[in-house]
């Protein structure tokens, strides 16, 4: 038996095709996040451990991926280092560690791989692309409606156009839970159990809840005012939370800041979108503020989500460090728009425009300057050439063009030479034509377009 040539479960290669249509959504993303100021930022693949526990909830720390010590401490089964699990707490740490050579509010995008030691399953992979966009300090609700745009532009630029941005607030969750009451040390518990109900459904939400210590009395007020909620406009449900919270001092505070985030959204261009839906919990610990998710329509799962978390800086800096951040589910947008055709022709189709043939052994050297020449081309008329690298039939070479979807092929032989020409052969069109060498790439630029097809 040889080698298994499978990767590693939970993991995948990436083809040209697959890598193209990355880059291509990659760009877009950068694009629209950098023309809100926004700057790009990495770090490593590795932290080390404490970097990492404790910021994630008892079920994120679980899917940690744990390296194990190396020299005098092994085979002991202790781990001293993690890979990234996502890209929040990483900047949280970088806040911390370079702040005096951060701006006052530091405003970051980062496209990076995260592991997780998750169970692969369809659509479940544990390394994964995360692509996050995060401020920190201001507590300014500026932040969450500009993150909010911000988003909504991308997707917009990559053709989504029915979506929602699910909002909502952990304060003021906190005080519905207290209203409905829940005990304050099962609000962890109560919010786990609700990040579930979009997969496991209400009912299925009190009986996990019952089940975790919640009263019955209880886990069914909670659900029965928040599945209520379902459909109703913002300001009706705002109304309606305000009545059932009353006078709770995190509740009052809470829905102030979600007026505010909804009067400054409508001002930009995420307004049209924003719903405020008070199911919405987030799974991980460290949020402190207001929490969003963006939804698709006829799409189960989300294609991002993010919120405030205003305490997690501070967990490495000693002191608090407003932060809030978005993170767009990078792998779900590809899977979604491969699925719906989303793409543009270009970024399917393989990058050489033209395969310049090789026929002639004795002239390869003039074969490869021609490519040249066609690479540098002029301004706008610069090409991505492949040059066909073994000496063959013109008819095999043809068909290789055709087959990798590349639309003109160069030949250039002695009669070509003689006369300072090459001949050009325009696939789509299924023409042929001789052109002066010195206007080949010129003439190619002209007639792209018929050559697609």
């Amino acid at each position: 038996m040889g080698v298994s040539t499978k990767p590693a479960r939970g993991m995948r290669d990436f083809l040209p095709a697959d890598v193209r249509r990355r880059q291509y959504v990659i760009g877009v993303i950068a694009e629209v996040f950098q023309s809100y100021g926004f700057e790009p930022l990495e770090t490593p693949a590795v932290e080390n451990i404490e970097t990492l526990t404790g910021k994630y909830g008892e079920e994120g720390d679980r899917l940690i991926f744990k390296i194990l010590k190396r020299g005098e401490g092994a085979g002991t089964g202790e781990a001293d280092l993690a890979l990234r699990y996502d890209l929040t707490v990483p900047l949280s740490r970088v806040v911390a560690e370079h702040r005096a050579a951060l701006p006052k509010y530091f405003k970051r995008y980062q496209v990076q791989p995260v592991w997780r030691a998750d169970r692969p399953q369809k659509g479940r992979f544990r390394e994964f692309y995360q692509c996050d966009v995060d401020a920190t300090g201001s507590t300014s609700m500026t932040v969450e409606a500009e993150l909010l745009s911000a988003g909504a532009d991308v997707l917009r630029r990559l053709g989504f156009t029915d979506f929602t941005i699910r909002l909502n607030h952990r304060r003021l969750l906190s005080a519905i839970l207290d209203v409905a009451g829940v005990p304050a040390d099962l609000h962890g518990t109560a919010l786990i159990a609700l990040d579930k109900a979009d997969k496991i459904g209400r009912d299925a939400v009190v009986t996990e809840m019952t089940t975790r210590g919640v009263t019955e009395t209880a886990a069914t007020s909670l659900v029965t005012f928040l599945f209520g909620l379902t459909g109703a406009a913002n300001i009706p449900a705002l109304e309606a939370i305000a009545a059932f919270v009353g006078t709770h001092e995190g509740g009052v505070a809470a829905l102030a800041d979600l007026r505010e985030i909804l009067a400054l959204a409508g001002a930009l261009s995420a307004g049209a979108h924003v719903r405020i839906d008070a199911t919405l919990a987030r799974g991980l610990g460290y949020y402190t503020g207001a929490i969003f998710e963006i939804a698709v329509a006829d799409l189960a799962g989300s294609l991002g989500g993010g919120g405030r978390y205003d305490d997690l800086v501070g967990m490495f800096l000693g002191q608090r460090v407003p932060a809030c951040g978005l993170s767009l589910g990078l792998e779900r947008i590809l899977v979604v728009m491969g699925e719906r055709g989303m793409f543009p022709p270009a970024v399917e189709r393989p990058p050489a425009a033209v395969l310049v043939a090789n026929f002639d052994a004795g002239a390869l050297g003039d074969t490869l300057a021609l490519a040249a020449e066609l690479r540098r081309g002029t301004a706008g008329t610069a090409l991505a050439v492949e040059v066909y690298p073994d000496t063959d039939k013109l008819g095999k070479q043809f068909k290789y063009a055709a087959d990798r979807g590349i639309p003109f092929v160069v030949v250039v032989g002695t009669q070509e030479r003689e006369h300072g020409q090459v001949t050009v052969k325009a696939l789509g069109a299924g023409t042929q034509e001789a052109v002066a060498r010195d206007r080949a790439a010129e003439y190619i630029v002209t007639n792209m377009g018929t050559s697609r097809g």
